[in-house]
Order: C-alpha cells, then sequence, then structure tokens
C-alpha cells in the first residue's frame, strides 16, 4: 500500500499528531519508534526542522515520535525502564534539544495537574506557579513508576539542558518530593546511578571526593595541601567530566586546610579558588590543570554555586591561576576569554586588571586585552592602564595604537596632540550580532581602520545634545 503525500513543512515528514491521520502512516511511525529502540532509525538535520527516518526511509518529527510512544504507556503501573530507555535512545539520535519541550508538557500533564493544585504565579519573574498536593489524593492513586520517570526527567535537564534549566529540574523534584521524599533524598545520596562507583564516591589518604549528577555537584575534603593531594583532586575532576552524563555546568565544593586564594583583588573567596590556589604552587601540576580547564570551558555553561554577579564559566579558577604564571598559558587564557558569556559574565575583569598590573602591556600580552576587551560588554580599564601603556614606547605601532583605542581618549604618547571633540562609533560584529563597542576620536577611528579588523566597523557619530 503506498502512502500519501507528505504533510510537514516542504513535505519534508509526515504529521501524525492529526485524529485522521491515514492508519498505514501511523503503522510507519510505530516502526520508525521501534527502530529508535533497536538502534536503526536514521537522524536527518540536513533540513529544517530535523527529522528522523525509520529503515524505509519515512522521515518523522522527533517530538511526535516521542508523544506517540508516551500516549501509548499506562498511567498505572508505568513502565517507567522502558520509558527512559527509549527516551534516552532518541536524545542520543537527536539531541535532547529535539525532545525536552515534550517531556516537561508530559510530566506537567501526567504528574503536576493529575497530583496537584496549580496556583498562580506571583510575578513575571517566578518561572512556575505554586503548586499543592489534592487533598482527596490517596497514596494509592500516585504510580511509582511515573514518578521515577519524572525524576528521570528532572535530572536530564541538568545534565543535558542550558545552565538556566536547573529550575525546570527543582520545580520538577519538588512536586516529586511533596510525594515520596525518599525518591528526591535517593537521588541526593547516589545521584541517578548512570556514573561509575569510583566515581560517584572516592576516598583515599588525601582526600574524600563524590560526584552527583542528579544536582550537578563534586565535593572534595581535602586532608592536606600538598602535591599528591593536590594532583589527586586534579585527576578526579578530569575524570568526572570525562563522563559523558556529568552536567556541564555544575558545583565544585572544596574544603582544604590552607586558606589561599588566588592574588587577584574581587574574587569571590569560595572553595573552587582556594582549591586552584593551592595546586597552581606545583608547576608539575599545571599541565594537569590545563587539561581540566579545556574540559570544563564549555559555552553558555557556569559554575552553579556562584552568584548571577559573580557567575564565570567553569575552569574560571584554573585559567585565571595558569595566566598569571607566564606566557606558556597565554594562549589558553585567550580561549578561555572567546568563550565567555558576553552578556552576563565579568569576572573576567578582575583577572585582566591583576594581569596587565603583572606583566605590563607587550607585544606578547596584548592579546590578552584584545580577547578580554570582546569577552564582555564593558571592561573598565584600571587607574594604572594609563601610565603603564604610556610607558611602553617600544611597542610595534599596531599594539600601541590599540592601546590608546582603549583609553579614555586617543593619545599618542609618541607625539602628543590635542584630543578631537567629534566622535566615531565602533561597533563589532559576533556570534549574537552587531552590537556598540566603543566610542573614539577621529584619528583613533582611522588608526583602527588601517588595522582592518574584520569583526568591527567604523561608523561617524552625530552627537544632539
Amino acid at each position: 500500500m503506498s502512502l500519501p503525500k507528505r504533510d510537514g513543512v516542504h513535505g519534508r515528514y509526515y504529521l501524525i499528531h492529526k485524529p485522521d491521520t491515514d492508519p498505514e502512516v501511523l503503522a510507519h511511525a510505530d516502526r520508525c519508534i521501534q527502530d529508535v529502540l533497536d538502534g536503526t532509525a536514521k537522524e536527518n538535520h540536513s533540513g529544517f526542522p530535523t527529522v528522523v527516518r525509520n529503515h524505509n526511509g519515512t522521515p518523522f518529527l522527533p517530538d511526535q515520535l516521542l508523544e506517540r510512544y508516551l500516549s501509548k504507556l499506562p498511567l498505572k503501573g508505568f513502565p517507567h525502564e522502558e520509558a527512559v530507555a527509549f527516551c534516552d535512545a532518541l536524545r542520543r539520535l537527536v539531541g535532547w534539544r529535539e525532545i525536552d519541550h515534550t517531556l516537561r508538557q508530559y510530566i506537567e500533564k501526567q504528574v503536576r495537574d493529575r497530583y496537584f493544585v496549580v496556583g498562580e504565579r506571583e510575578d513575571f519573574f517566578t518561572a512556575f506557579p505554586p503548586c499543592t498536593v489534592w487533598p482527596e489524593l490517596r497514596p494509592e492513586d500516585v504510580d511509582e513508576g511515573l514518578l521515577r520517570f519524572a525524576c528521570y526527567v528532572a535530572v536530564c535537564y541538568t545534565v543535558y539542558g542550558l545552565s538556566f534549566e536547573y529550575l525546570t529540574t527543582e520545580h520538577i523534584l519538588g512536586l516529586v518530593s511533596q510525594l515520596r521524599p525518599d525518591m528526591v533524598k535517593e537521588l541526593k545520596t547516589g545521584g541517578s546511578g548512570k556514573l561509575p562507583p569510583n566515581i560517584q564516591k572516592r576516598k583515599t589518604k588525601h582526600l574524600t571526593a563524590s560526584a552527583n549528577d542528579a544536582f550537578a555537584t563534586i565535593r572534595i575534603t581535602a586532608r592536606d595541601c600538598t602535591e599528591g593531594c593536590c594532583d589527586e583532586a586534579l585527576s578526579y575532576l578530569v575524570e568526572v567530566l570525562e563522563q559523558p552524563e556529568f552536567p556541564r555546568s555544575y558545583s565544585i565544593e572544596f574544603r582544604g586546610p590552607e586558606k589561599i586564594y588566588l592574588p587577584i583583588p574581587g574574587l569571590p573567596k569560595k572553595g573552587v579558588n582556594q582549591l586552584f590556589a593551592c595546586a597552581v604552587r606545583y608547576p608539575r601540576l599545571h599541565v594537569r590543570m590545563e587539561n581540566y580547564a579545556r574540559l570544563a570551558m564549555q559555552e553558555d555553561e557556569v559554575y552553579q554555586n556562584l552568584s548571577d554577579e559573580i557567575c564565570a564559566l567553569p575552569g574560571t579558577f584554573a585559567v585565571f591561576a595558569l595566566g598569571l604564571e607566564g606566557p606558556k598559558w597565554w594562549g589558553l587564557v585567550c580561549d578561555y576569554l572567546d568563550r565567555c558569556d558576553d552578556e552576563h559574565s565579568s569576572l573576567q575583569e578582575k583577572f585582566i586588571h591583576a594581569f596587565f598590573k603583572k606583566y605590563g602591556f607587550t607585544a606578547q600580552s596584548l592579546p590578552v586585552l584584545v580577547h578580554g576587551v570582546q569577552s564582555m560588554q564593558n571592561l573598565k580599564p584600571a587607574k594604572e592602564f594609563r601610565t603603564l601603556i604610556a610607558n611602553k614606547k617600544w611597542l610595534p605601532e599596531r599594539e600601541v595604537d590599540l592601546m590608546y583605542l582603549y583609553s579614555d581618549h586617543y593619545l599618542d604618547a609618541r607625539n602628543p596632540t590635542p584630543a578631537e571633540t567629534d566622535f566615531f562609533t565602533i561597533t563589532r560584529l559576533d556570534a549574537w550580532g552587531e552590537s556598540t563597542w566603543f566610542m573614539c576620536t577621529p584619528e583613533a577611528a582611522e588608526k583602527l581602520i588601517a588595522m582592518d579588523y574584520d569583526n568591527l566597523a567604523v561608523k561617524e557619530t552625530t552627537i544632539v545634545g
């Protein structure tokens, strides 16, 4: 029997959510679901949207396949292990972003709306409404398998979701804890159970460590701060991050006997700061620190135990520690700055100030400034910068020019002239689009145009006031 014409966008796939969907199309969809479980389904993202094809090549939307699969499962005696197996297979095939919304809607419909009275959100900034258990709900009416599946979805939001989606994890686990607090306690103690036992918990003569993927935490308690202890701590961090099931945004909670911190004013005095301040004292561990930093540095991820005001990319403190050790690590610093969230992250400003106070402005150190300026919205110069820049007349002309562009106004120390009053706007093009970087005088604009940066544009500006 031949299939009807595809009714998806541009004839790219079949829709299966309509009540009048052709039975033969639904049969092909069911084959596709089985192929996902068997590992024989194929994903195609060459066009939009992403589709999944069964072994006959019939294409479907992944979220509609998931919705159809879940709709057939019983709500009493919910087979959570089978559901988890299918969701994991589909996630590996198409990615978490293709299925997360459908899973969240399913939990809201089958857990929240069936077991809870849903209130009104307090304000626009509250992510989820308050929920209280239905007064007439009987314990026998609550399905354990469904709650365990809800826990699985909650953990997935932490492991595979964006950094802010821990809020969804907290919301779902908050629902479960009102009905079965023992399930959430189990997750807090042992995580999802997907991490190897020697990663979940580790104890040596130097330290005690644990990792929890469900709550995205790594805890290390050191008995000493010797090279051997720091080596073990770094090795453990690397091993944890090498686990594909561990979240990319996480917290490091470190406790050690020596309360020392990186020599960067304004950095939060957290355990992760203490850890890398201890480790950087041992040159043999520097490569191990770099290994950790490169594993940890993931765009749009954060250390979750730092407040929004001091949010930082994972790997931040390792990079800062190495960056102050010398030019060998400045390439790592630039790579780190390129990954910083230029809309929200500003902790790197404190490092940049300390960095140039220590090393000054040279041809070697200048790339750190260039990458630093582009890593955040408004990098403020330290008051010492003007003196440091003025003393560096031996810099190549291009670098000197850029130093003065960074000053409050343009002043060439080699040939001082009065600053002009007409301004030019410098705009920067990045992944987020075009944004204003800074304003400068015509002389500075001329110099910048000569530098010929691909992602910078110079526009004359008329100031009315």
